[in-house]
C-alpha cells in the first residue's frame, strides 16, 4: 500500500464519501478519502473522457494553464508518482528562473539557477494523468452524467446529496462527508442558505480581463524552448495585456494573449499576431509570425477574482467541505488555481489522518486550512487587478498600499539579485507563504536595490535567438 493510499485502522469500516466534481480538485479529493472511507463517490456531470481529451465542462482547457511547483509537489503527495507520468507522456518540467524569458512589469527576470520549476503541458494531458490513477482505486466509483439537487440534512449536518442520473432518475446518496469541488459554478452558498447556514460572505475584483487561445506547432529548434511571457505593468493607467507562449506535449506551442477592460483581445485569427506584437514587448508576435496556427483562436471571458470566505461562517454544518475553485477563482494569468486547489486537498488529508472522517469539527478545520492557499493566491492576484482601469472591487487600504511600493521594489531587485529572485519565486510558485518576501537578508537586498539596471531585450540564449529570427523572417 502506497504512502498515497495509507488507510487508518478502523476508520474506513462502512464509512461513505460523496465528492461532487470530477475535476482536478475532485479526483485528488476523492484519493485523499479512499484512505478513509469504504466507498468514495465522484458526482460528475459530464462524461469524463477515457483519454487526454477535451471535455464540455472545462471550456478553459484551451487556455495556457501553469501548474507551479508548489501544486505539483501537493500532487505528487497525493498521488506519487504522477509527475514522472506527465513527463512520460510529454510534458515538460520548466526550471524557474532559469527556464522562462519573462518581462515583468519591472523588467526581464535574471534567468539565475533553477529555485523552482512548473509543469508545461495541456491541460486536457494534466487533468487525465490524475484521473487514471484515481479511477483505478477499489474505493472510488464516479457516477457520470449525475445532477446535484441538493444538500441533506440539517444546519448541523450535512448527511448527503441529492442527485439525479442520466436516466431521470433522482435519490439520495448518504454519506458521512460530502466535498463540494465542483468549480467556479459551485452553488455552495445557495445550498447552505437552503439548510439556514451562513450568510457568506463574498468579494469579486473583476478587471474586465478577457483571454484568447491559439495552438501552433512549434518551428523547428522550438520544441524545447522555454516558456516566454510579456507581463503588463498595472502602475501605468492603461489597460494590462499579456503574452504567453507555453510550449506542450507533441512539439506545440500554446499561446494565449490577454487584455482587460478596453484592451481586450478578440477572436480574429487575422487579430492575435498583432496584438501579441502590441503589447509591452513583441518578442512573443515575432516568435509565432511563422510558426503554423493549429487551431482557431478560443475566447474565455469569465475571469473575475470571486472568494466565499467560507472559513468566516459561524455555524459551519459537520459533515460538508467546500474546496478549490467552489472556494475562490483568480484572474487565470497568475495560474494559481490548480495549485491552490491541490494545496487543499492536502490540508483535507492532514486533518483525515489526525483525526480520521468521522471526529467531530473536522469540516470546519478542513475549511480553515483550504483557506491558507487561498488567501495567498487572493491577495497576490487581487493586489494587481484592482489597479487596472475600470477594474471593480474594494479599493486596496493604506498598509497594502504600502505593501506595494515594497513589493514593487522587490520586483526591480529581482531582475538582478538572485536571494530576492530566489524569494520571488518561492512566493510566486506557492512554495512558501508571502512572508518570505519580507525576511531579513530579502528586506535588506530590496533596499540596496538591483545591481544593474534590467535588460532592454529578452534574455535569450544565441540557440533561442535564432529561432526566433528563422520564425520572425520565415528563412
Amino acid at each position: 500500500m502506497s504512502e498515497a493510499h495509507r488507510q487508518v485502522p478502523g476508520a474506513r469500516a462502512g464509512r461513505h464519501a460523496v465528492v461532487v466534481g470530477g475535476g482536478l480538485a475532485g479526483m485528488l479529493a476523492a484519493a485523499a478519502l479512499a484512505e478513509h472511507a469504504e466507498r468514495v463517490t465522484v458526482v460528475e456531470r459530464d462524461v469524463l473522457p477515457e483519454s487526454a481529451a477535451p471535455r464540455r465542462g472545462l471550456p478553459q482547457a484551451r487556455h495556457a494553464h501553469m501548474l507551479w511547483s508548489g501544486g505539483a509537489r501537493a500532487i505528487e503527495e497525493l498521488l506519487p508518482g504522477t509527475t514522472a507520468r506527465w513527463l512520460a507522456a510529454g510534458a515538460r518540467r520548466i526550471p524557474l528562473p532559469a527556464g522562462l524569458v519573462s518581462m515583468s512589469a519591472s523588467g526581464w527576470l535574471g534567468r539565475f539557477p533553477e529555485t523552482q520549476f512548473l509543469i508545461a503541458c495541456s491541460r486536457d494531458l494534466l487533468d487525465w494523468t490524475v484521473r487514471e490513477q484515481v479511477m483505478l482505486l477499489p474505493e472510488v466509483t464516479v457516477l457520470q452524467q449525475a445532477e446535484l439537487l441538493g444538500l441533506e440534512g440539517s444546519a448541523e449536518r450535512v448527511t448527503g446529496v441529492g442527485v439525479r442520473e442520466a436516466d431521470g432518475t433522482t435519490r439520495v446518496l448518504c454519506a458521512d462527508l460530502v466535498v463540494d469541488a465542483s468549480g467556479r459554478g459551485s452553488r455552495a452558498p445557495r445550498l447552505l442558505a437552503e439548510l439556514a447556514v451562513g450568510p457568506v460572505h463574498m468579494e469579486e475584483v473583476d478587471s474586465g480581463l478577457t483571454y484568447a487561445s491559439r495552438m501552433f506547432q512549434a518551428p523547428p529548434g522550438g520544441e524545447g524552448y522555454p516558456l516566454v511571457n510579456v507581463q503588463s505593468d498595472p502602475r501605468v493607467p492603461v489597460p494590462g495585456q499579456t503574452a504567453t507562449i507555453m510550449p506542450i506535449e507533441n512539439g506545440r506551442w500554446l499561446v494565449t494573449l490577454s487584455g482587460t477592460r478596453g484592451g481586450q483581445p478578440s477572436g480574429d485569427t487575422d487579430q492575435f499576431e498583432a496584438f501579441a506584437r502590441g503589447v509591452r514587448h513583441p518578442v512573443v508576435g515575432e516568435l509565432i509570425a511563422r510558426a503554423e496556427p493549429l487551431t482557431d483562436v478560443t475566447v474565455t471571458r469569465a475571469t473575475v477574482n470571486r472568494r466565499h470566505f467560507l472559513e468566516r461562517v459561524k455555524n459551519w454544518p459537520e459533515g460538508f467541505v467546500v474546496i478549490g475553485d467552489a472556494v475562490a477563482t483568480y484572474n487565470p494569468v497568475y495560474g494559481h488555481g490548480m495549485s491552490v486547489a491541490a494545496q487543499g486537498v492536502l490540508g483535507l488529508r492532514a486533518e483525515l489522518r489526525r483525526q480520521g472522517l468521522a471526529a467531530p469539527g473536522l469540516a470546519r478545520r478542513v475549511q480553515r486550512a483550504v483557506a491558507g492557499p487561498v488567501a495567498t493566491a487572493w491577495d497576490l492576484a487581487t493586489a494587481q487587478d484592482i489597479l487596472y482601469p475600470g477594474a471593480k472591487g474594494r479599493p486596496p487600504g493604506r498598509t497594502a498600499v504600502a505593501l506595494r511600493r515594497y513589493v514593487d521594489r522587490l520586483m526591480l531587485t529581482a531582475t538582478s539579485r538572485p536571494l530576492v529572485s530566489r524569494a520571488l519565486f518561492d512566493v510566486m510558485t506557492l512554495s512558501k507563504p508571502t512572508t518570505a518576501l519580507l525576511r531579513p537578508e530579502v528586506a535588506l537586498a530590496v533596499a540596496r536595490g538591483p545591481r544593474r539596471m534590467p535588460l532592454h531585450a529578452p534574455p535569450l540564449t544565441p540557440q533561442e535567438r535564432r529561432v526566433m529570427e528563422r520564425t520572425d523572417t520565415g528563412a
